[in-house]
Order: structure tokens, then C-alpha cells, then sequence
């Protein structure tokens, strides 16, 4: 009998082991190329399913014409109104690209202050640092992406509320708790991330895409790229910081949050239908329209007057400034109240209403009580509840202000549903009236096919 020892065995072996090795390493191999390709084969999918909506969301751009005039144009397509694909599209393209009014100068008065918001999918923080100098950020920890702070007040520094990890007010990362052992991080390049932010009169904006530019910078140049021509005209005609704010109020609205703005720029066209106290007060034969480069300016003459006794809450004149794409300014006797308008979805938008008044009047409770009745005995015959949101100094707003905007809720959200139905696709222009809703629409093919 042959005995085959160990080291035989081994050598008879070798080439058995050598030739599985080998098979072992051209199949992981290959398998490794085919993961690789794979995952190439996803990217290029996700590609082409994010060229293919481009292309189909172009096409419903398209099926507005800007270059026919009023009188013979069409009005967008009812799919800007409704289509998921579109209100992704046009967060993209409108509300990530130029200054966006995002709060008040108010609301960051003193060192410490700071409130946080949210624009399509971007969560934001503004605040005041112990120098006076504001800044603003992406509200999300660099850690987790937990939120780092919520609603508006004081604070000395931002503590995440999950992991603990601090931020001074300029941002920088201060602390990073239980991170014994990490490696490859450096501390400077983990401060929240910034965004550009700049003042015009009472108001703060955000600009997502630009550069970040020094504090002054941007306040000095924020005024022409936003208002254009206008900022000297609406400076001129009392919006500015002399302004105390009174309260805020928030609507939750079921409509697309281009119905809302084309309801506030039809000229007036609805307000004796709808608005009937609102219209006894102010002289229609007198309403006008003017347009600018992103801005357009409604007035119209008061139907009384101030007296002695009391001050008229529409004054003399009345004006409806609009500025795209998704802010409103009314400026009426010693009052101001702006209309911001913020997309939750295709159907669904948040309009948030703040009033001011002139700054002799503020302590002037017994006026402002006669102008504003409490929020809670506000009700509505709808058929579901509206979600009205009280953030009030007084607790208070104006009766026939609030009357208007519950009517104007239930307009828009019955134009909403006419636009879901098989009925409507496109509709006329009123070339008297409707001028500024056309500007608007012009507007949005322009930035929409950039």
C-alpha cells in the first residue's frame, strides 16, 4: 500500500486549490461588474425618468402661449394647476431661484431673536447674532439631519434635540457630543449650512441659490433685483419699517398656490360679487393696474374718508401690490397687511396674513378693538372647517378683513375643484381687468422655460 503523506497531499493539491482560487476570483469579479454596471443602469434610469418628466413638464409649458396678446390669449393649462410632475417642476425653477419673502424684521428685533420656516422641501432659520448681524441657514443638523430648532423666540446658541449637537448663532458647529474615536472630521467644516439672506424695509428674504454676499451687499442690491423699478414707488407710498407689527394669521387652503395669486390679481374683477362689504367701501369705477418688471400694483380710490371721530380702516386710497412670485402687500389707511403664499403641494397651499399699522397708532387699543374682533368667534358655513391660526399680539384681526379672506378661501377652493374636472382645460382672459394675472402667468412661462 502507497502511504501519501501530508506534504504530498499538499502538492498534489496545489493546483486544484490554485485553479478554485482563480474561479473564485473571476466570479466575484464578475459579479462586482455587474453590481457595477447595475447601479450605472439605475443612475442612467433615474436619468432618463428625471429627463423624461423635464421633457413632459416643458410640454405643458409650452401649451401656454406669453406672446399672444390678452385680448386673444388662452390661460394656462388647468395641468400647472394639478399635475404632481408640474408642482415639483416649478419648485425648482421658482421658488429655489431669486429672493423669496420669508418673515419680518420684526420678528429678528433684538440679539438672540430668531424664527424658522419652510419653502418646498427647504427648512430655514433666520437669526440676530450678539453683534446685531443677521444670519440664516438650512435648519438641519449636520449630525442626522434632525431639525435643529422649531418656531420663532430667543436663544444663545441652537442645541439638536436629538444628539445634543450645539451651534452658535453664526453657525459654527460648538459642540459634538460622544464623538471620542471619530476620525477624518474636522469641526469648521461641520457648522450649519448657510443661505443668503437681505432686508427690504420691514421684510426678510432668502435667495437659495446665489452666492453667499456679505451682509451689506446683499442689502444693497436686494431692492432692484426683487421690486426692480418699483422699490422707489412702494417706498414712496408708506411700505417701509416706521410700521409696528400687530398679529399674524394663518390659513390652510386647499388649492394650488397659483389659484390663490390669480384670485388676488383679477383687477377686482370679483370683488362686488364676492366681497360685497369690501366693496362698499371702496370706489370700483377707480380701480387701476400697473405693471413693472416682477411686480404689479393695483389701487383704487377709498369711499369715505377720515374723520374727527374716527379713522376710516380703508383711508383714501387703497393699494394691492403683488410681487412674484407668491407675495402680496396691501397698504389702506393707517394699515398694511401682506399675503405670503406657500406651496404644500399640488392642491394644497399655506397663506399666511400679517398686519401692521402706523407706528402713532399702536398703542391705541380702543381703535384697534373697534377695527379687530376676536379670532374665535370667526365661523364659516363651508363644508369642511377652515384652519385658521391665530398668532396675534392683541389676539385680534380685522373683522371685515378676515370676513374677505374666508370668502376668498372658499373661492379659491371651489376654483380648484372646477380645475380637477374634465369640464376645463384652459380659459379666457378679461383684457380690462385682468392684466396683471397675465403679467403673472408671462412671468412664470419666462422662469418656467429657463
Amino acid at each position: 500500500m502507497t502511504i501519501i503523506t501530508a506534504t504530498t497531499m499538499a502538492v498534489l493539491l496545489k493546483p486544484m486549490i490554485t485553479a478554485h482560487r482563480l474561479l473564485l476570483f473571476q466570479t466575484q469579479k464578475q459579479t462586482s461588474i455587474i453590481a457595477k454596471q447595475q447601479k450605472q443602469h439605475g443612475s442612467l434610469l433615474v436619468a432618463s425618468s428625471v429627463h423624461q418628466s423635464d421633457n413632459y413638464c416643458q410640454n405643458l409649458v409650452d401649451e401656454f402661449d406669453p406672446n399672444i396678446p390678452i385680448e386673444k390669449a388662452l390661460t394656462p393649462p388647468s395641468s400647472w394647476y394639478t399635475d404632481p410632475s408640474f408642482f415639483d417642476f416649478e419648485l425648482h425653477r421658482v421658488f429655489y431661484k431669486g429672493w423669496q419673502a420669508v418673515g419680518y424684521t420684526e420678528q429678528i428685533k433684538n440679539p438672540h431673536d430668531f424664527f424658522t420656516g419652510r419653502l418646498g422641501n427647504v427648512e430655514f432659520l433666520v437669526c440676530r447674532d450678539d453683534d446685531g448681524k443677521i444670519h440664516a441657514f438650512h435648519n438641519v443638523c449636520r449630525h442626522h439631519a434632525s431639525l435643529v430648532a422649531s418656531g420663532n423666540g430667543q436663544k444663545s446658541c441652537f442645541v439638536c434635540p436629538y444628539h445634543g449637537w450645539t451651534y452658535g448663532l453664526d453657525g459654527a458647529l460648538l459642540t459634538a457630543t460622544r464623538i471620542t474615536g471619530i476620525q477624518n472630521f474636522d469641526v469648521n467644516e461641520f457648522g450649519l449650512k448657510p443661505l443668503n439672506v437681505a432686508t427690504w424695509g420691514p421684510f426678510v428674504l432668502l435667495n437659495l441659490d446665489k452666492e453667499i454676499l456679505p451682509q451689506q451687499e446683499a442689502d444693497n442690491t436686494v431692492g432692484s433685483e426683487w421690486l426692480g423699478s418699483c422699490s422707489e414707488f412702494l417706498g414712496a407710498n408708506g411700505v417701509d419699517s416706521s410700521l409696528s407689527y400687530l398679529c399674524r394669521r394663518v390659513y390652510d387652503i386647499e388649492c394650488n398656490w397659483k389659484v390663490f395669486c390669480d384670485n388676488y390679481l383679477d383687477g377686482g374683477y370679483h370683488v362686488p360679487y364676492a366681497h360685497k362689504g369690501l366693496a362698499s367701501g371702496l370706489k370700483l369705477n377707480s380701480y387701476s393696474t400697473k405693471t413693472y418688471e416682477k411686480v404689479s400694483i393695483q389701487s383704487c380710490d377709498g369711499g369715505s374718508t377720515e374723520s374727527e371721530d374716527d379713522i376710516d380702516r380703508l383711508g383714501s386710497k387703497a393699494l394691492y401690490a403683488f410681487i412674484y412670485p407668491n407675495f402680496m402687500i396691501n397698504r389702506y389707511g393707517p394699515w398694511m397687511d401682506t399675503n405670503l403664499v406657500l406651496p404644500l403641494g399640488p392642491r394644497k397651499c399655506q397663506v399666511i396674513f400679517d398686519y401692521f399699522i402706523e407706528a402713532h397708532l399702536k398703542d391705541d387699543k380702543d381703535f384697534i378693538e373697534r377695527s379687530l374682533v376676536d379670532s374665535e368667534r370667526v365661523q364659516v358655513c363651508h363644508p369642511r372647517s377652515i384652519t385658521v391660526k391665530d398668532y396675534g399680539q392683541f389676539g385680534v384681526y380685522s373683522k371685515i378683513n378676515i370676513n374677505t379672506q374666508i370668502e376668498d378661501i372658499v373661492l379659491c377652493e371651489g376654483v380648484q375643484r372646477g380645475l380637477e374636472t374634465p369640464a376645463y382645460c384652459s380659459g379666457r382672459y378679461a383684457p380690462t381687468v385682468e392684466n396683471a394675472m397675465h403679467h403673472f402667468h408671462q412671468l412664470l412661462h419666462h422662469v418656467l422655460k429657463e
